[in-house]
């Protein structure tokens, strides 16, 4: 473990809401906001909420006849207000949001302590999948991917944007910590299946290949549409320690002190981001 430090770099607090977002928007971003200011008088300077925090819905048709077209929605509006009110660093995991051609984005929002958007990050990796346990998930259907990996330079960290099965994908990762990225924030809705076998271990190893500290805010639990998220949002070092964790799938909130300096030293004692291989892969028949 590192011990190095570099007094001028800063020691940030940091946040994770966990949440249980529903189909009712305007109840959704109300419940976001209050634990967004409980995690503000704890002492947070960056905050994080999960995935679609303004709504989970499964019904991909009634999500879309309910959102006006773009960002005029009224939740950004109460979550510019949320951050400037409490004078705070707020990553919005992500919204849901119509775009001009019909389609939704899964869109990340990132406002400043004066309630400006500061970055955005549309999904990449969309949840293609069946799982054994007869869930079937066809993201793509609904929503169209982003096409660009977010790193927003702020006066707290260098914070690189993922969204919840992005991270499954450690290039993406990789590629925003070779960027500068100090903090990756992993914003989820993982289903209760996958979260239960892989979540702490994918958190973790991506925080450890990566040298970065890692913010997963998640939401948890039985959802109005049916569906079960997982829970357990987490922060972890540099270093794969896990330094906050919430307990299950209740909405709450989670803090950790986050010394920026244990990165610089983390890439210090494993290089790998410094490096790059070229290689082939042999496919032997036997």
């Amino acid at each position: 473990m590192d011990d190095e430090r570099d007094n001028e770099r800063p020691v940030i607090r940091a946040a994770c809401v966990q949440l249980r977002s529903g189909i009712d928007r305007a109840a959704n971003a109300a419940a976001a906001v209050e634990l967004i200011g409980e995690a503000a008088g704890k002492g947070a300077h960056f905050i994080v909420t999960p995935e679609m925090t303004n709504a989970v819905d499964k019904d991909a048709a009634r999500l879309s006849a309910a959102l006006p077209e773009g960002e005029g929605i009224e939740e950004i509006g109460a979550f510019a207000a949320a951050a400037a009110e409490n004078g705070v660093w707020l990553l919005i995991g992500s919204l849901a949001i119509k775009r001009t051609d019909g389609r939704l984005a899964n869109r990340s929002f990132l406002f400043g302590p004066d309630g400006e958007i500061a970055a955005r990050y549309d999904k990449i990796h969309m949840f293609d999948v069946d799982l054994d346990n007869g869930e079937s998930w066809r993201e793509s259907r609904v929503y169209a991917p982003g096409d660009k990996a977010v790193v927003a330079a702020t006066p707290l960290a260098a914070i690189g944007l993922t969204i919840c099965y992005d991270l499954r994908f450690p290039h993406l990762y990789r590629a925003l910590a070779r960027a500068g990225a100090e903090i990756i924030c992993a914003p989820a809705a993982f289903t209760r299946q996958t979260g239960r076998a892989h979540w702490k271990t994918l958190v973790a190893a991506r925080a450890i290949e990566c040298g970065a500290f890692v913010v997963a805010a998640a939401q948890g639990g039985l959802h109005a549409d049916g569906r079960e998220t997982f829970g357990h949002s987490m922060i972890v070092s540099p270093w794969g320690e896990t330094l906050a964790e919430a307990r299950g799938d209740e909405p709450g909130v989670i803090l950790a002190d986050l010394d920026i300096a244990r990165v610089a030293g983390a890439r210090r004692q494993i290089p790998n981001l410094a490096l790059e291989s070229a290689f082939k892969v042999i496919k032997l028949e036997t």
